[in-house]
């Protein structure tokens, strides 16, 4: 049990060090290849963020524990949205794009309606119950093919011409920065999360609480690391792509290939979880569109985090 606890220490201290490895690769790339700063967050560090969800949940289908898979990827999402950028904010005002506000945020709230639209969609089949089947894990793939599409076109868009150069060699070191950053932020993040569940056994918590609050959090870790250096590194872009991709990829990566592998049971009491990130994902919008320039202010982020941490208070309230 203390190995665990001292794991626990060490895991944040591997998501600091990943994290901003994987921010110095990922901007030398962009830099390299003439990638917009926004692609390069919207993929190279989304996937890498996003990998702590993605082993969380494979482990969790295979075991069948499904409401701890749907759990982590909801309570990512949420803290994403209003932990994630709005600490980023408080630690830099970001600017939103154009085609942020238009396209991605849009993208990503259509991924969260056709979430909820295939798990829901059973209820009126003889069975009359909600499960995320293998047909439906296809079609949450399909729509991620259209999302790679996307990012295709916008790869050259915006060159990062400012992005000074962060790593001094050629391309395999950039690479294997990446790469080793990417695996510290999953090997952190399980450690994290396996303290945390110690910690949480003690408080015999439910599955479906674990998975929405202390794995959603100690998953979403990589992405508030790596988000709140770029915002202080001026890297504005990286940081807001790099939540809105990580978004996506959770919902139509992790949940369509945990339901590939093995259908997932889908609780009504998850649709709450649902319109949260929805309304979260509307609020981002209405915070960014409502001055002169689409910004999120500091004053907007502490608003996120004063909100996420009502949402923490609701889930302790549902039980």
């Amino acid at each position: 049990m203390e190995l665990e606890y001292l794991l626990f220490v060490v895991g944040f201290a591997l998501l600091l060090i990943g994290g901003d490895a994987v921010l110095r690769g990922a901007l030398t790339l962009a830099r390299r290849t003439g990638a917009s700063e926004i692609a390069i967050g919207l993929t190279l560090v989304s996937i890498g963020t996003s990998l702590p969800e993605m082993l969380v949940n494979v482990i969790a289908s295979f075991g069948g524990h499904s409401q701890l898979a749907i759990g982590n990827i909801l309570g990512s999402n949420i803290a994403n949205i209003l932990l994630v950028l709005g600490i980023s904010a408080i630690v830099r005002s970001l600017p939103i794009r154009d085609n942020t506000l238009f396209s991605e945020i849009p993208f990503s709230l259509t991924a969260t309606v056709l979430v909820g639209f295939v798990a829901n969609a059973h209820l009126f089949e003889d069975e009359g119950t909600m499960t995320l089947s293998r047909l439906d894990g296809a079609i949450l793939l399909g729509f991620f093919l259209l999302f790679l599409v996307y990012i295709y076109r916008i790869w050259g868009e915006q060159h990062v011409t400012e992005v000074p150069e962060v790593i001094r060699g050629g391309w395999a070191k950039s690479l294997a920065l990446v790469v080793a950053g990417s695996l510290g932020l999953g090997l952190g993040a399980h450690w994290v999360v396996n303290g945390a569940l110690a910690l949480s056994r003690l408080l015999g918590m439910s599955e479906s609480f674990v998975g929405l609050t202390i794995v959603a959090g100690g998953t979403s870790l990589p992405e508030l690391v790596t988000c709140a250096m770029a915002a202080y590194r001026g890297n504005t872009d990286l940081a807001v792509g790099n939540v809105i991709g990580s978004n996506i990829f959770n919902l139509l990566w992790g949940l369509g290939v945990s339901a590939v592998i093995r259908p997932l049971p889908f609780a009504i009491v998850s649709n709450t979880d649902l319109m949260a990130i929805i309304a979260a994902s509307s609020l981002l919008v209405l915070a960014t569109a409502a001055g002169k320039k689409y910004w999120i202010d500091r004053v907007e982020g502490l608003a996120f985090v004063a909100l996420y941490v009502l949402y923490i208070g609701f889930l302790v309230q549902r039980g």
